[in-house]
This record gives structure tokens, C-alpha cells and sequence, in this order.
């Protein structure tokens, strides 16, 4: 008796043992953990993109993720970026795109999270769109995908579209998804269309999740079901030993996102034993891409963050940790922000109350304008900032489709940016002897030295085609700044302050620290830079990002 007493104490001392020894419920990740991700990110989320646009960067992601997330935004943070939804869609007579119909599903998903309705944004039904079938499969396996994540977000009911070829139901694309679905049992862009290709016939992790994401609402359905544990199976086998996945040979963060958010929106544990791989889940995996204080990551071997790569890890840290918190998932949003709306918040473009009577809003004129050389692989940290600026025809591309954001910019090319973001007149005039009236830039230089905004070298120079430092770039916005009504003059305490943080400030001219202080004070600048770098020439990307900050805060966004 006494023998089997002992033998049952060792077992239970065993298994208390390995109790104490399991893996939490995330893997190493745990609550703590997880918590201090989203709180560092989310901060970093609403540093970053302070002023949203609607875009595919810097806009709905962002406010998805803020929204979901809990984390503390001032209410006025939504209310201007829906006012700059409804400006964006009445400048477009609610038509987004030809042919891009992700385009209304993304912002639907955006509105949805804040409490707006999209069957009326400025007076246009952006679900409306949604209703035609064709148009909107027209993106592969993209279009019918977002079509019912977006729907289903706002329980939007199935709009009727009068121009459509062919009315969509929900249980059409329902259909679309399935009748594409791959052998292998996981889905990509445009397996099982028209449009394959050979890289089409294996599944995709992304789009796989994306397409589980948008069954997961239909699950009662018995070929839904059944197609959801065959792709759940399929991506089983593709999870990597570190618990992530890869997309077009390269593992990479938004891949592991997607499938978080999938499983997430099924009610599957992310600790599940079908996605945990020696011990690693898949938010373990979405961790070694984060950098703290900076986002994430697109691959483990990239430079610095991406801020694509950062706006979906966010969403998805934020999946997970409603998941765990047993709250309602990502996507059902019957709980979403109520955000009251514009009633007492000014009209963007609008301006400050003190601006220059001759500076004028510049709306968007150009939607969807970009370069090959900031997007996809070649994702750049300012493409929000050029694309906006660019959409507006305030600044182009060295070419028709490349940019060119890491080359340096010139006196004169400055002077016509910034003539053209404050939507003032270009007038030439003969201060300058180097600036001929029969040069392009001579209205943009006249008109910028007329309001102060740039000097020249000397008396009778300009220097046309010379660089400009950081530090004159600075001056120049600052001067731009005063003239949009912001109070650009801070007290020799401040600028002290504010520049002290830099280690190099002691290498900035006497004449330029007033600006670089209001610069970094108005989040211009980015303050989390380590140094000022007062005297390297500044690139096009750079003064892209400094405008775009300007003007959102002056705002003429």
C-alpha cells in the first residue's frame, strides 16, 4: 500500500512538474508580453500615421488596427480622417475605382470599425459598388474576399447595384472562393480563374487566410466546413519550423498575420497542435519580425521597419489578443468605436483661422498616383507621404513610374513643391540675376522668395540648381509653416530642450535651431531620430514627409 501511495505521489509531483513546464497559452509570447506589443505599436501607429489618408499605407490599416485595439486615441484622430474619407469620395463622386474594388472594401472595413456607415459618406453608398459581381471578381480571388469581409463588418445588407451586368449575392462569392479553392486545399490570387498562371497553381498563405477570414461568418455551411479544414490542413504543412510561413519563397511577417487573423476569426486557439511547430506558434514567429518602439519588420533580414509590414502586425497582434480576451474577433464589429462625426471640428482643407488669405487647398486630382520605385518589394517608409503629396499634383516623379526618393533635391525644385502645396500663384519676377524668366522654375522661385519662404544666396543669386541642407530644408518649412497660421516662434528654452536630445545638434547653424526646434516639436521632423544631421542634403523622400506633416498639421490634407 505504502508503495503505491509513493508511486502515485511521484506521479502527481511528475505532473505538476510538467504542468509548470507547458507551454503558455501563446507559446513564449504570453499576456505580458503581447499587452507591451500592442501598447508600444499602437503608440507608434498613431506617431507614425497622425494624420491618416486613404490608402493602402498610412490610412485604413492603421485606423483598423487603432480602433480595434482599445489603445487611447482622442476622438478628433477619427473624426478627421472620416472627414478626409468623405472629402476624398465626394472629389471622386463616390467613384474610387475602375477596377480596383478592394478600394471601397477597405475603406467599408475602415468606417466600419469607427461606427460610420458607408451606405452614406458624403452622400455616396460605397457598398454600392459591391453589388456588382463582375467587376468586382475582377481582382481574383481579392475581389470576393474583401466583398464579404466588408459586407460582414458593418452587417451591411446585400446592396443592390442597377448597373451591374450581374447582381452579386453573398452566396456568389461564397460560391467564387470555393470554386477556386486548389488541390492542395489553400487558395492564390487567381487559382482557379481564367487568369492562373503556373505560380497559381500553389496555395498562398496570404490570400489562403485572407479567403478563411471571409468563410469564417459561414461555417454552418457544410461545404464552407469542409473546405476551411482542408485549407487549415494544407497550411498545417506549410508552417515553418519557426512557426511562421513564407510567400514566393521568402518568410516573412504578413504572412504569419494573415493566418493569425484567419484562425482568430474561426475560433481556433493560436495554440492549437496543428500550428505549433518545436514549440513556436505562430504569434512567436510574428514577434521575431518587431522592433521595439519602431514596428516591424517585413523580413527577418530587412533594414529597419516597414511600415506596410507594421500596419498588418498590428492588426494582427490585435486579432490575437482579442481572441484571448474571448472578445468579439477582428472582424465583427457589432462592438466598433461610435464616433460622433465633424459637427464641431473644421472642414479639412479649411486651413488654420490665421493663414495667408492666397494660400489654397490643394484637393486631390490624380487618386491612386504612385511609382514603381516605393511600392511592392521596393516599399519605401514615406510612400504614404509621396503618394499623398503626389495624388495632389504638388510633387513628381523623376520619370512617369520611378520617383527617385533617395536622391537629393534642388534649391529650385524645393521652391516649386512647396509654391504648389500652398496652392499659391506662380509669378516670376528679376530678384534673382542666376533665375531667367525663360527657366521652368522661375514663377515657383519668384513666387516662394516674394512670401519669404526661401533667400537667396546673396543679394542678386539663387543658386538654382544647388542642394539643400537639412537644416535649410527646416528653415524653409518653418517659414512655409507661418505663413499656413502655425505659430512657428519658440522660446530659447525650448529650442534648447528639444535640440539637446540630438548629439549633434552643437553642428547646427545659429540661424536654423529656432526652425529645427519647431520642426521636431510638430512632429515635422521625427523625433526618435538620432541625430540632426544638419548639414547632409536632404532627399526627395524626406521633404516629401516634412511637407505632408506641415500640411496635416496646417490642415490643407
Amino acid at each position: 500500500m505504502k508503495v503505491i501511495k509513493k508511486v502515485l505521489l511521484i506521479f502527481i509531483v511528475s505532473m505538476m512538474i510538467i504542468t509548470s513546464m507547458a507551454v503558455p497559452a501563446f507559446g513564449a509570447v504570453n499576456d505580458a508580453i503581447l499587452d507591451a506589443a500592442i501598447k508600444d505599436t499602437a503608440a507608434y501607429m498613431y506617431k507614425t500615421v497622425s494624420n491618416p489618408q486613404v490608402g493602402s499605407i498610412g490610412g485604413e490599416w492603421a485606423v483598423l488596427g487603432l480602433a480595434r485595439s482599445g489603445y487611447y486615441v482622442p476622438e478628433e484622430y477619427y473624426e478627421k480622417y472620416y472627414a478626409t474619407v468623405e472629402a476624398y469620395v465626394k472629389s471622386l463622386d463616390g467613384k474610387l475605382h475602375d477596377k480596383k474594388y478592394t478600394e471601397y472594401s477597405r475603406v467599408i472595413v475602415a468606417l466600419s470599425s469607427i461606427g460610420k456607415d458607408a451606405r452614406d459618406v458624403g452622400g455616396y453608398d460605397l457598398t454600392r459598388a459591391l453589388g456588382d459581381y463582375d467587376k468586382t471578381i475582377w481582382q481574383g480571388m481579392n475581389g470576393p474576399i474583401w466583398a464579404l469581409i466588408a459586407l460582414d463588418s458593418g452587417s451591411y445588407p446585400m446592396p443592390q447595384n442597377p448597373e451591374a451586368k450581374t447582381q452579386a449575392t453573398r452566396e456568389m462569392y461564397i460560391q467564387r472562393i470555393l470554386e477556386c479553392q486548389l488541390s492542395d486545399g489553400g487558395w492564390s490570387l487567381f487559382g482557379g480563374t481564367a487568369a492562373a498562371t503556373s505560380g497559381d497553381r500553389v496555395s498562398d498563405p496570404d490570400i489562403t487566410g485572407m479567403a478563411l477570414q471571409a468563410l469564417a461568418k459561414y461555417q454552418d455551411k457544410p461545404e464552407v466546413k469542409k473546405a476551411t479544414e482542408e485549407a487549415l490542413e494544407c497550411m498545417s504543412k506549410k508552417q515553418s519550423a519557426q512557426g511562421g510561413f513564407s510567400s514566393w519563397g521568402t518568410s516573412n511577417s504578413e504572412s504569419c498575420v494573415q493566418m493569425i487573423v484567419a484562425i482568430c476569426e474561426l475560433g481556433v486557439p493560436l495554440d492549437d497542435s496543428r500550428f505549433v511547430k518545436n514549440g513556436n506558434t505562430m504569434l512567436d514567429n510574428l514577434m521575431t519580425f518587431y522592433l521595439k518602439g519602431k514596428g516591424f519588420l517585413h523580413t527577418a533580414n530587412g533594414n529597419g521597419s516597414n511600415q506596410m509590414a507594421s500596419e498588418q502586425a498590428f492588426y494582427g497582434l490585435v486579432a490575437a489578443q482579442r481572441a484571448h480576451q474571448e472578445k468579439n474577433s477582428l472582424y465583427r464589429m457589432n462592438d466598433s468605436l461610435k464616433i460622433k462625426g465633424m459637427a464641431e471640428a473644421a472642414a479639412p482643407g479649411s486651413g488654420l483661422p490665421d493663414k495667408n488669405k492666397d494660400i489654397t487647398y490643394r484637393p486631390i486630382t490624380l487618386p491612386g498616383r504612385t511609382f514603381d520605385d516605393i511600392t511592392g518589394v521596393h516599399a519605401h517608409k514615406n510612400q504614404p507621404a509621396i503618394e499623398a503629396l503626389a495624388s495632389r499634383g504638388i510633387i513628381n516623379g523623376k520619370t512617369e513610374n520611378r520617383f527617385d526618393p533617395e536622391a537629393t533635391m534642388t534649391r529650385a525644385e524645393f521652391a516649386t513643391i512647396v509654391v504648389q502645396s500652398l496652392g499659391l500663384k506662380p509669378v516670376s519676377n528679376d530678384k534673382f540675376a542666376d533665375v531667367t524668366f525663360s527657366d521652368w522654375y522661375a514663377p515657383y522661385v519668384g513666387t516662394a522668395g516674394s512670401y519669404g519662404i526661401v533667400n537667396g544666396t546673396s543679394e542678386t543669386t539663387f543658386n538654382p540648381n544647388g542642394t539643400i541642407s537639412r537644416q535649410e530644408a527646416a528653415a524653409m518649412v518653418a517659414r512655409a509653416a507661418k505663413l499656413c497660421g502655425m505659430e512657428t516662434e519658440t522660446e530659447v528654452g525650448m529650442i534648447r530642450d528639444v535640440l539637446a536630445q540630438f548629439g549633434d545638434y552643437v553642428k547646427t547653424a545659429e540661424w536654423s535651431r529656432e526652425a529645427l526646434a519647431f520642426c521636431y516639436n510638430k512632429n515635422i521632423l521625427d523625433q526618435s531620430d538620432l541625430e540632426i544631421r544638419p548639414n547632409d542634403n536632404i532627399l526627395r523622400s524626406e521633404i516629401a514627409q516634412m511637407l505632408f506633416n506641415m500640411l496635416g498639421s496646417a490642415n490643407l490634407l
